[in-house]
Protein backbone atom coordinates (compact mmCIF):
# COMPACT_ATOMS: atom_id res chain seq x y z
CA UNK A 1 0.00 0.00 0.00
CA UNK A 2 1.12 3.55 -0.68
CA UNK A 3 2.49 5.23 2.44
CA UNK A 4 0.85 8.49 1.35
CA UNK A 5 -2.51 6.73 0.98
CA UNK A 6 -2.10 5.42 4.53
CA UNK A 7 -1.41 8.93 5.76
CA UNK A 8 -4.46 10.31 3.92
CA UNK A 9 -6.72 7.70 5.53
CA UNK A 10 -5.21 8.42 8.95
CA UNK A 11 -5.90 12.15 8.61
CA UNK A 12 -9.51 11.57 7.63
CA UNK A 13 -10.09 9.08 10.47
CA UNK A 14 -8.89 11.73 12.92
CA UNK A 15 -11.14 14.35 11.34
CA UNK A 16 -14.25 12.19 10.85
CA UNK A 17 -13.95 9.92 13.87
CA UNK A 18 -14.71 6.52 12.33
CA UNK A 19 -13.14 4.10 9.88
CA UNK A 20 -16.38 3.80 7.91
CA UNK A 21 -16.67 7.58 7.42
CA UNK A 22 -13.01 7.88 6.48
CA UNK A 23 -13.34 4.92 4.13
CA UNK A 24 -16.32 6.47 2.35
CA UNK A 25 -14.41 9.74 2.07
CA UNK A 26 -11.38 7.99 0.54
CA UNK A 27 -13.52 5.56 -1.47
CA UNK A 28 -12.26 2.41 0.20
CA UNK A 29 -14.00 -0.16 2.40
CA UNK A 30 -13.77 0.06 6.20
CA UNK A 31 -11.61 -3.09 6.09
CA UNK A 32 -9.11 -1.44 3.73
CA UNK A 33 -9.11 1.72 5.84
CA UNK A 34 -8.44 -0.38 8.95
CA UNK A 35 -5.56 -2.19 7.25
CA UNK A 36 -4.01 1.11 6.23
CA UNK A 37 -4.12 2.39 9.80
CA UNK A 38 -2.60 -0.87 11.09
CA UNK A 39 0.15 -0.70 8.48
CA UNK A 40 0.91 2.89 9.48
CA UNK A 41 1.03 1.91 13.15
CA UNK A 42 3.43 -0.96 12.37
CA UNK A 43 5.64 1.39 10.38
CA UNK A 44 5.74 3.99 13.17
CA UNK A 45 5.91 1.46 15.98
CA UNK A 46 3.21 3.19 18.04
CA UNK A 47 -0.54 3.01 18.58
CA UNK A 48 -2.26 5.96 16.85
CA UNK A 49 -5.83 5.52 18.09
CA UNK A 50 -7.79 4.64 21.19
CA UNK A 51 -10.53 2.36 19.94
CA UNK A 52 -14.10 2.21 21.28
CA UNK A 53 -17.18 0.55 19.82
CA UNK A 54 -18.38 3.80 18.29
CA UNK A 55 -15.43 6.09 17.66
CA UNK A 56 -11.68 6.26 17.27
CA UNK A 57 -9.84 9.02 19.12
CA UNK A 58 -6.15 9.76 18.53
CA UNK A 59 -3.63 8.84 21.18
CA UNK A 60 -0.96 11.34 22.21
CA UNK A 61 1.26 9.86 19.49
CA UNK A 62 -1.65 10.13 17.07
CA UNK A 63 -2.23 13.81 17.83
CA UNK A 64 1.45 14.61 17.30
CA UNK A 65 1.57 12.64 14.05
CA UNK A 66 -1.66 14.27 12.83
CA UNK A 67 -0.15 17.75 12.95
CA UNK A 68 2.74 16.62 10.76
CA UNK A 69 0.54 14.47 8.52
CA UNK A 70 -1.72 17.40 7.65
CA UNK A 71 1.33 19.42 6.59
CA UNK A 72 2.51 16.50 4.43
CA UNK A 73 -0.84 16.24 2.64
CA UNK A 74 -1.02 20.02 2.13
CA UNK A 75 2.52 20.11 0.75
CA UNK A 76 1.78 17.28 -1.70
CA UNK A 77 -1.47 18.93 -2.81
CA UNK A 78 0.28 22.27 -3.35
CA UNK A 79 3.09 20.61 -5.30
CA UNK A 80 0.63 18.72 -7.49
CA UNK A 81 -1.32 21.93 -8.02
CA UNK A 82 1.80 23.81 -9.07
CA UNK A 83 2.73 21.10 -11.58
CA UNK A 84 -0.83 21.01 -12.93
CA UNK A 85 -0.79 24.79 -13.30
CA UNK A 86 2.46 24.69 -15.27
CA UNK A 87 1.36 21.78 -17.44
CA UNK A 88 -2.17 23.14 -17.86
CA UNK A 89 -3.43 19.67 -17.08
CA UNK A 90 -5.16 19.94 -13.69
CA UNK A 91 -5.89 16.67 -11.96
CA UNK A 92 -6.91 15.35 -8.57
CA UNK A 93 -10.12 15.48 -6.55
CA UNK A 94 -12.36 18.31 -5.37
CA UNK A 95 -14.76 18.10 -2.42
CA UNK A 96 -17.70 20.45 -2.96
CA UNK A 97 -20.80 21.24 -0.91
CA UNK A 98 -23.91 23.28 -1.66
CA UNK A 99 -27.42 23.77 -0.22
CA UNK A 100 -30.01 21.35 -1.57
CA UNK A 101 -31.95 23.85 -3.69
CA UNK A 102 -28.95 25.58 -5.26
CA UNK A 103 -27.13 22.29 -5.57
CA UNK A 104 -29.94 20.53 -7.40
CA UNK A 105 -30.77 23.45 -9.71
CA UNK A 106 -27.39 25.00 -10.43
CA UNK A 107 -24.36 23.06 -9.20
CA UNK A 108 -25.06 19.35 -9.76
CA UNK A 109 -26.24 19.69 -13.40
CA UNK A 110 -22.98 21.49 -14.22
CA UNK A 111 -20.63 18.85 -12.79
CA UNK A 112 -20.70 16.56 -15.89
CA UNK A 113 -19.96 19.54 -18.15
CA UNK A 114 -17.05 20.57 -15.89
CA UNK A 115 -15.71 17.01 -15.98
CA UNK A 116 -15.96 16.97 -19.77
CA UNK A 117 -13.68 20.03 -19.85
CA UNK A 118 -11.31 18.70 -17.17
CA UNK A 119 -11.52 14.90 -17.29
CA UNK A 120 -8.66 14.37 -14.82
CA UNK A 121 -10.45 16.25 -12.02
CA UNK A 122 -12.61 14.02 -9.83
CA UNK A 123 -15.54 15.85 -8.21
CA UNK A 124 -17.17 14.73 -4.96
CA UNK A 125 -20.39 16.68 -4.41
CA UNK A 126 -22.36 16.75 -1.17
CA UNK A 127 -25.70 18.55 -0.99
CA UNK A 128 -27.06 19.61 2.38
CA UNK A 129 -28.95 22.53 3.89
CA UNK A 130 -27.05 21.92 7.14
CA UNK A 131 -24.19 24.19 8.11
CA UNK A 132 -21.08 22.35 6.92
CA UNK A 133 -17.81 22.76 8.85
CA UNK A 134 -15.57 23.34 5.84
CA UNK A 135 -12.24 22.95 7.62
CA UNK A 136 -13.18 19.95 9.78
CA UNK A 137 -14.73 18.07 6.86
CA UNK A 138 -11.95 18.78 4.39
CA UNK A 139 -14.16 20.67 1.94
CA UNK A 140 -12.42 22.47 -0.92
CA UNK A 141 -15.33 24.70 -1.98
CA UNK A 142 -18.72 25.41 -0.40
CA UNK A 143 -21.29 27.22 -2.51
CA UNK A 144 -23.78 28.94 -0.20
CA UNK A 145 -26.18 31.81 0.29
CA UNK A 146 -24.96 33.89 3.19
CA UNK A 147 -22.04 35.80 4.63
CA UNK A 148 -18.47 34.91 5.47
CA UNK A 149 -18.27 34.22 9.20
CA UNK A 150 -14.94 32.39 9.59
CA UNK A 151 -11.79 34.47 9.17
CA UNK A 152 -9.89 31.28 8.28
CA UNK A 153 -11.86 31.11 5.02
CA UNK A 154 -11.96 33.12 1.82
CA UNK A 155 -15.02 34.15 -0.17
CA UNK A 156 -15.57 34.71 -3.88
CA UNK A 157 -18.81 36.59 -4.33
CA UNK A 158 -20.87 35.34 -7.26
CA UNK A 159 -24.25 37.09 -7.18
CA UNK A 160 -26.45 39.19 -4.92
CA UNK A 161 -29.76 37.35 -4.65
CA UNK A 162 -33.01 39.16 -3.92
CA UNK A 163 -35.30 37.34 -1.48
CA UNK A 164 -39.09 37.49 -1.20
CA UNK A 165 -41.82 36.51 1.25
CA UNK A 166 -44.62 34.59 -0.40
CA UNK A 167 -47.54 32.26 0.27
CA UNK A 168 -50.19 30.39 -1.68
CA UNK A 169 -53.49 32.16 -2.50
CA UNK A 170 -55.25 29.47 -0.45
CA UNK A 171 -53.29 30.40 2.69
CA UNK A 172 -53.84 34.14 2.23
CA UNK A 173 -57.58 33.61 1.67
CA UNK A 174 -57.81 31.57 4.87
CA UNK A 175 -55.52 33.61 7.14
CA UNK A 176 -55.47 37.04 5.47
CA UNK A 177 -52.60 38.96 3.94
CA UNK A 178 -50.31 40.56 6.56
CA UNK A 179 -50.77 44.34 6.45
CA UNK A 180 -47.23 44.97 7.65
CA UNK A 181 -44.21 43.12 8.94
CA UNK A 182 -45.34 43.27 12.57
CA UNK A 183 -48.52 41.41 11.61
CA UNK A 184 -46.44 38.31 10.97
CA UNK A 185 -46.08 38.03 14.74
CA UNK A 186 -49.19 39.78 16.06
CA UNK A 187 -51.50 37.74 13.83
CA UNK A 188 -49.51 34.56 14.52
CA UNK A 189 -48.92 33.71 10.89
CA UNK A 190 -47.54 30.29 10.05
CA UNK A 191 -43.97 30.98 8.92
CA UNK A 192 -42.11 28.01 7.48
CA UNK A 193 -38.53 28.00 8.73
CA UNK A 194 -35.34 26.28 7.68
CA UNK A 195 -34.01 24.72 10.88
CA UNK A 196 -31.37 22.16 11.79
CA UNK A 197 -28.86 21.72 14.64
CA UNK A 198 -26.78 24.89 14.70
CA UNK A 199 -29.18 26.77 12.44
CA UNK A 200 -29.32 30.54 12.81
CA UNK A 201 -32.53 31.11 10.85
CA UNK A 202 -34.79 31.40 13.89
CA UNK A 203 -35.76 34.86 12.74
CA UNK A 204 -36.23 36.77 9.51
CA UNK A 205 -34.40 40.02 8.79
CA UNK A 206 -36.74 42.34 6.88
CA UNK A 207 -35.85 45.71 5.39
CA UNK A 208 -38.50 48.05 6.81
CA UNK A 209 -38.93 51.83 6.52
CA UNK A 210 -36.89 52.10 9.75
CA UNK A 211 -34.13 49.93 8.33
CA UNK A 212 -33.32 46.22 8.72
CA UNK A 213 -35.19 44.57 11.62
CA UNK A 214 -35.17 41.05 13.00
CA UNK A 215 -38.54 39.38 13.40
CA UNK A 216 -38.77 36.25 15.56
CA UNK A 217 -41.41 34.55 13.46
CA UNK A 218 -42.77 31.08 14.22
CA UNK A 219 -44.76 28.28 12.68
CA UNK A 220 -46.27 24.89 13.55
CA UNK A 221 -43.48 22.92 11.82
CA UNK A 222 -40.13 23.42 10.12
CA UNK A 223 -37.64 21.45 8.05
CA UNK A 224 -33.94 21.16 7.28
CA UNK A 225 -34.72 20.97 3.54
CA UNK A 226 -35.57 24.23 1.78
CA UNK A 227 -37.45 22.50 -1.03
CA UNK A 228 -39.77 20.90 1.53
CA UNK A 229 -40.65 24.39 2.78
CA UNK A 230 -41.51 25.47 -0.76
CA UNK A 231 -43.75 22.45 -1.23
CA UNK A 232 -45.56 23.15 2.03
CA UNK A 233 -46.09 26.75 0.95
CA UNK A 234 -47.51 25.60 -2.38
CA UNK A 235 -49.95 23.42 -0.43
CA UNK A 236 -51.19 26.48 1.45
CA UNK A 237 -49.48 25.69 4.73
CA UNK A 238 -47.68 28.96 5.42
CA UNK A 239 -45.33 31.76 4.39
CA UNK A 240 -41.80 31.21 3.12
CA UNK A 241 -38.72 33.42 2.81
CA UNK A 242 -36.98 32.42 -0.42
CA UNK A 243 -34.50 33.63 -3.05
CA UNK A 244 -36.56 35.13 -5.87
CA UNK A 245 -34.99 32.94 -8.54
CA UNK A 246 -36.18 29.79 -6.72
CA UNK A 247 -39.85 30.83 -6.69
CA UNK A 248 -40.09 33.14 -9.72
CA UNK A 249 -41.92 30.56 -11.82
CA UNK A 250 -44.44 29.86 -9.02
CA UNK A 251 -45.07 33.62 -8.65
CA UNK A 252 -45.49 34.10 -12.40
CA UNK A 253 -48.02 31.26 -12.60
CA UNK A 254 -49.96 32.40 -9.52
CA UNK A 255 -49.22 29.37 -7.35
CA UNK A 256 -47.52 31.71 -4.89
CA UNK A 257 -48.14 35.40 -4.16
CA UNK A 258 -45.49 37.83 -2.97
CA UNK A 259 -46.38 39.68 0.23
CA UNK A 260 -44.93 42.61 2.20
CA UNK A 261 -43.22 44.16 -0.80
CA UNK A 262 -42.55 47.27 1.30
CA UNK A 263 -40.64 45.20 3.85
CA UNK A 264 -38.79 42.54 1.85
CA UNK A 265 -36.25 40.14 3.33
CA UNK A 266 -32.63 41.27 3.25
CA UNK A 267 -30.83 40.06 0.14
CA UNK A 268 -28.36 37.20 0.39
CA UNK A 269 -25.12 36.71 -1.48
CA UNK A 270 -24.43 33.58 -3.44
CA UNK A 271 -20.75 32.91 -2.88
CA UNK A 272 -18.01 30.31 -3.06
CA UNK A 273 -16.33 29.77 0.31
CA UNK A 274 -12.97 28.02 0.51
CA UNK A 275 -10.00 27.64 2.88
CA UNK A 276 -7.09 30.08 2.50
CA UNK A 277 -4.72 27.26 1.67
CA UNK A 278 -6.81 26.22 -1.37
CA UNK A 279 -6.38 29.58 -3.12
CA UNK A 280 -3.32 28.51 -5.15
CA UNK A 281 -4.87 25.23 -6.28
CA UNK A 282 -5.78 25.58 -9.98
CA UNK A 283 -8.59 23.04 -9.59
CA UNK A 284 -10.29 25.30 -7.07
CA UNK A 285 -9.94 28.38 -9.27
CA UNK A 286 -11.23 26.52 -12.33
CA UNK A 287 -14.28 25.18 -10.50
CA UNK A 288 -15.17 28.54 -8.96
CA UNK A 289 -14.78 30.36 -12.29
CA UNK A 290 -16.88 27.72 -14.05
CA UNK A 291 -19.69 27.70 -11.50
CA UNK A 292 -19.70 31.49 -11.08
CA UNK A 293 -20.32 31.99 -14.80
CA UNK A 294 -22.89 29.18 -14.85
CA UNK A 295 -24.83 30.46 -11.83
CA UNK A 296 -24.89 34.05 -13.12
CA UNK A 297 -26.13 32.88 -16.51
CA UNK A 298 -28.81 30.47 -15.24
CA UNK A 299 -30.13 32.74 -12.49
CA UNK A 300 -30.30 35.59 -15.01
CA UNK A 301 -32.33 33.33 -17.28
CA UNK A 302 -34.68 32.33 -14.43
CA UNK A 303 -35.23 35.99 -13.57
CA UNK A 304 -35.48 37.09 -17.19
CA UNK A 305 -32.52 39.42 -16.88
CA UNK A 306 -28.74 39.51 -16.96
CA UNK A 307 -27.56 39.91 -13.36
CA UNK A 308 -24.31 41.69 -12.54
CA UNK A 309 -21.67 39.56 -10.86
CA UNK A 310 -20.37 40.36 -7.41
CA UNK A 311 -16.69 41.18 -7.14
CA UNK A 312 -14.51 38.61 -5.44
CA UNK A 313 -13.47 38.92 -1.82
CA UNK A 314 -10.03 37.40 -1.63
Amino acid sequence: MSYLDNVRVFVRVVELGTLSAAGRDQRVTPAVASNRIKELERHLGVRLFNRTTRKLSPTEHGRVFYDGAVKIIEAVNEAEGAIADLSRNPKGSLRITAPLGIGRRLIAPGIPEFHDKYPDIEVRLRLSDHNVDILAEGVDIAFKLGVLEDSNLRMRGILKCERVLCAAPEYLARRGTPANADALISDKHDCLLLRYPGSKEYYWTLVTAEGPRKFEVAGPYDSDDGDVLTQWALEGRGIINKPLFEVKAHLAEGRLVEILKDAPPASAQLAAIYPHKRFQDPKVRLMIDFMAERCQRLIGKLLGEEPASVSATD
